[in-house]
């Protein structure tokens, strides 16, 4: 086997970002492979970034279009992460965006980056995307990993996995749905998701069989 080929497999199988804390026990598995483009969609997608955001160290790349009205609130994200974490990238145009995250990634400087899409993302770029996480770690020491947040129901193409968030208002306050709607090598699965006070991040309360 190439030494090449071999270190890829090797990576692939060691390095996941947990997309939250004590997933493998509820079917999550490990987390987010890095070196790889995931997606999150939904009404809480950005949410689902912060989750992430406050299991990595050192800086974040967040990449918006300069003409969206939405921003972030740093207040918002203070029970999560220091919002000073966040190096905000502001793009003309959404092919501006590709390219950033394209670059970001092949440069290997943060563990994470985001992009806030405004549409779907083509084929060809997010295979761009995947080869500069694949080779932005070597020789750097970070592996980083690659989140498109998208509108609607997603549907990014050649994306590694698929994550659907969004508020569940039955009950208490601080409750969300996650689904998996994608991924390589695991079904789709719906998880729900509990806010406990006096932990910055949720917990899973238990996984939703499908009707």
């Amino acid at each position: 086997m190439p030494t090449s080929l071999a270190h890829r497999i090797q990576s692939r199988t060691r390095t996941c970002l947990p997309l939250l804390s004590e997933g493998a026990q509820h079917g999550l598995g490990h987390g987010l492979e890095m070196g790889r483009v995931h997606e999150a969609c939904g009404p809480a997608r950005h949410r689902l970034a912060l989750w992430l955001v406050a299991q990595t160290t050192g800086p974040v790349i967040w990449i918006v279009p300069d003409w969206s009205t939405e921003h972030l609130n740093p207040c918002g994200m203070m029970p999560f992460i220091d919002p000073t974490r966040l190096i905000m990238v502001h793009a003309k145009q959404t092919d501006d965006m590709l390219w950033s995250m394209e670059e970001v990634l092949r440069a290997g400087i943060a563990p994470l980056a985001v992009a806030d899409m405004p549409g779907l993302p083509g084929l060809t770029p997010v295979r761009r995307m995947h080869l500069a996480a694949e080779n932005g770690g070597i020789g750097k020491g970070i592996t980083p990993l690659g989140l498109l947040l998208t509108p609607g129901m997603g549907g990014a193409q050649g994306v590694e996995s698929r994550w659907h968030v969004a508020p569940d208002h039955r009950g208490s306050q601080g409750r969300w749905r996650l689904t998996r709607l994608r991924a390589r090598a695991a079904p789709e699965q719906t998880w729900e998701i509990n806010h406990h006070s006096g932990h910055a991040l949720p917990r899973i309360s238990g996984s939703i069989k499908a009707a």
